[in-house]
């Protein structure tokens, strides 16, 4: 991993306590990056920090934001700038999951998702994107918005509908982010992965066997390693951040409405 990476890169990444975000924080900053870490875990964010701050690389902070809320959202952007003068990267990790059948959803389940996973997005975004455009252009390079997608972005997936729709809309905010903020100088990226060994998907998988889409844990991974992915394994967030470093990184510059799968090869199935 090359230490000078991301060397002048400030970066707010939220859900950074711990899976995806966690990792990409720690590998962001043993590349030279400072690193925001939001969450709404202020002490597990704390300690990842801590860990960051003693190890060679950028530094790190962490905040405690609650993503569905602005001015959560507004407070991390400005912590960011406090600490390290300003904010050129955007990662918006922050998601979660419920299983229910499409029958089975109510308004309860639907809104939870939804305001995390797409509406947190959007504010997230947004906020980031005034900050960058009151900076003004950087010389040579675009400002990044980087975001988090799934598989499900493009798989229809029954027994997790409204996750499906939220992931959607995280393909959709890319793709309308990266025109409407190309004239700022801004450019708006995704990745998406499959299934990751996080707290996340550990939790979905007892949900599945909970409404009885599947019969025992592990049951989920096992059957999609089988019938769906062509790398014949899960993935774990080390999977990841070479494709995260790489969009919020130079080498990406020519980058804009993208959002690359690292799946295993999940979506051609």
């Amino acid at each position: 991993m090359d230490p000078n990476r991301l060397v002048g890169k400030n970066i707010l990444i939220t859900g950074a306590a711990r899976g995806m975000g966690a990792a990409n924080a720690e590998a962001f900053a043993a590349q030279g990056a400072n690193v925001c870490l939001g969450d709404l875990d202020e002490d597990e964010a704390g300690k990842l920090a801590t860990k960051i701050n003693a190890s060679a690389g950028g530094r790190a902070i962490a905040v405690k934001v609650d993503v569905t809320k602005r001015e959560d959202n507004k407070s991390a952007v400005a912590a960011t700038v406090d600490a390290f003068g300003s904010i050129n990267v955007g990662v918006f990790n922050a998601g979660m999951n419920k299983p229910r059948f499409f029958m089975d959803i109510d308004e309860e389940n639907w809104d939870m998702i939804m305001n995390v996973n797409t509406k947190a997005m959007w504010l997230g975004m947004q906020e980031t994107a005034r900050q960058m455009i009151a900076q003004g252009p950087m010389e040579g390079q675009p400002y990044k918005l980087i975001n988090v997608g799934s598989i499900a972005s493009r798989k229809p997936l029954v027994d997790v509908t409204v996750y499906c729709t939220s992931k959607y809309g995280c393909l959709a905010l890319t793709h309308c982010g990266a025109i409407g903020l190309a004239e700022h100088g801004i450019t708006v990226n995704g990745y998406a992965p499959g299934v990751v060994v996080t707290p996340l998907w550990e939790q979905l998988d007892k949900d599945l066997v909970e409404i009885g889409f599947k019969d025992r844990e592990g049951q989920a991974y096992d059957d999609i390693v089988r019938d769906a992915l062509q790398i014949k394994r899960v993935s774990y967030p080390k999977d990841i951040i070479g494709t995260a470093s790489f969009l919020a990184s130079g080498d990406s510059d020519y980058m804009t409405g993208q959002m690359i799968h690292i799946d295993g090869g999940w979506c051609i199935q």
